[in-house]
């Protein structure tokens, strides 16, 4: 079997490092990534072809048990050490294969997205989809929740939150933040620039590159650390990694990470604002120096792609029913579905930090509804396959009736304000958009029916029904004594 330049380069990487431990990491379908590690002298060239096997029946969203053979094939190029373990050990992320057809795996989220791109090219549109995430997420020093059938709650703590400013179980220096006033304050009010700081040093490690780090506008915890954009494929699993380092980053000092997009009732949500741009030839395809914002016209049609989709897009953008906490009008959550330069009020936000030819390359368009939450894998596909559909049918979104919309919506006229559609107000109906409208999805065999079947399917099944049988704390409050 000829060894491929890429495969050899990997085993190199093993040698060089005295890799003792190989370490295959995959994603499930809600979103999660699962691994397996086998000792490095049982890694050669064969395995970059074909791959190890494991139990796809155990793994959320797979094969059932009759057909649960599956093969994890890594990619090469996704070598990097491990450094949150103690042994030397190589981690790779890894595509799912079919043995039975010998192909990819249909609903394995990696390779949707790489079907995606795939499909981008075979349209002549562009050659090329970049994506920057901004993953929002919070910090706690304190993270428990109980589920028994006789009780149910959950607790959260941080130090610097505003709760804690009264606190006299200890001598308090009363460096808490206030709600919504979180954002950019230094030390000591934000306690964790250290730990944001080692997280950033780790994900360069990573091979991830970062462009800035700060605090969030919520008490409690929140932080942002924003990486650099990159191409689909590569994007998502810069989020997984992100996800892994923060993790691992907060554990190491004493504190836990969620991604939850409403952990906190009456403070911001976090979201996963998403930049995008299509290229072609080295060129920026949605720049054009006399159009609204410095937008192309092309650029314009994928927003109206993105808004005409908006509902479905929403079932892998906004995937749990906690997403639907965080978009609520106010703290900043963009439920209205419009666009417009610089107003983060709108569903889709075109940054106009700097202008003029020579920041052409910079141009993008910024989709806020998502939240961290989201399968990166499908929800970069998602957005892309929709944005392309706005193309392909050049929907113009001011024609749509989408906007430009430069004003704040939330202190609009209430006459005004109800001719501006708001995003689905919960997973249920964002999951039945997605069943009436999954056309665009199916374009270029980038997304399966099985697979769209399996996510409504787990989503209902899994999540919205299990959250609808239990009771709610808050219903003890409302309704015990009537």
């Amino acid at each position: 079997m000829p060894q491929t330049p890429a495969a050899k380069a990997a085993l190199d990487f093993i040698k060089k490092h005295g890799v003792k431990i190989v370490d295959f990491k995959f994603i499930d379908v809600p979103g999660m990534w699962q691994h397996t590690s086998v000792p490095a002298e049982e890694v050669d060239e064969r395995t970059f072809d074909a791959g190890i096997g494991f139990d796809g029946s155990s793994i959320r969203g797979f094969q059932e048990i009759q057909e649960s053979d599956m093969l994890l094939v890594p990619d090469p190029a996704s070598v990097r050490l491990d450094t949150f373990l103690s042994i030397p050990t190589a981690s790779f992320i890894c595509s799912v294969v079919d043995p039975r057809r010998r192909e990819l795996y249909s609903r394995d989220p990696r390779n949707v997205a790489r079907r995606a791109q795939d499909y981008l090219k075979t349209t002549g549109v562009a050659d090329t989809a970049y994506f920057g995430p901004e993953l929002e997420f919070y910090i706690f020093d304190h993270l428990s929740y109980d589920i028994a059938p006789f009780r149910m709650g959950y607790s959260v703590d941080s130090e610097e939150a505003h709760w804690n400013a009264g606190a006299d179980d200890n001598p308090n220096l009363a460096y808490t933040l206030r709600p919504k006033e979180g954002y950019f304050p230094v030390q000591p009010s934000d306690k964790h620039t250290d730990v944001r700081s080692e997280m950033v040093l780790r994900l360069k490690e990573w091979g991830v590159d970062v462009e800035m780090h700060h605090h969030e506008v919520a008490s409690g915890g929140q932080s942002e650390i924003d990486i650099r954009y990159a191409t689909l494929l590569q994007q998502a699993d810069n989020v997984m990694i992100y996800k892994y380092v923060t993790r691992n980053v907060a554990r190491r000092h004493g504190k836990v990470v969620t991604f939850m997009p409403k952990p906190l009732f009456g403070d911001n949500g976090s979201g996963m604002h998403v930049h995008q741009s299509l290229w072609k030839g080295g060129k920026n395809l949605f720049y054009a120096q006399n159009g609204y914002a410095e937008l192309s016209q092309l650029a314009l049609y994928y927003i109206g792609g993105l808004l005409t989709h908006i509902d479905s897009l929403m079932a892998f953008c906004a995937p749990t029913t906690n997403s639907y906490k965080r978009l609520v009008p106010h703290y900043e959550a963009p439920v209205n579905v419009a666009f417009s330069k610089g107003n983060r009020s709108a569903a889709v936000r075109i940054p106009i930090f700097f202008s003029g030819p020579r920041f052409a390359k910079a141009k993008r368009i910024e989709f806020r509804p998502p939240d961290p939450c989201a399968n990166p894998y499908l929800a970069f596909s998602a957005m892309l396959m929709a944005g392309l559909d706005g193309i392909r049918r050049k929907i113009d979104p001011v024609k749509a009736g989408f906007g430009p919309l430069d004003k704040n919506i939330y202190e609009l006229p209430a006459r005004e304000a109800r001719k501006i559609k708001s995003v689905p107000g919960s997973l249920d109906e964002s999951l039945a958009a997605l069943e009436r409208d999954h056309a665009y999805l199916l374009e270029g065999g980038v997304f399966s029916r099985d697979l769209l079947e399996t996510w409504l399917s787990y989503k209902r099944s899994r999540e919205l029904q299990e959250v609808r049988i239990r009771p709610h704390p808050y219903e003890f409050y409302l309704y015990h004594d009537l």
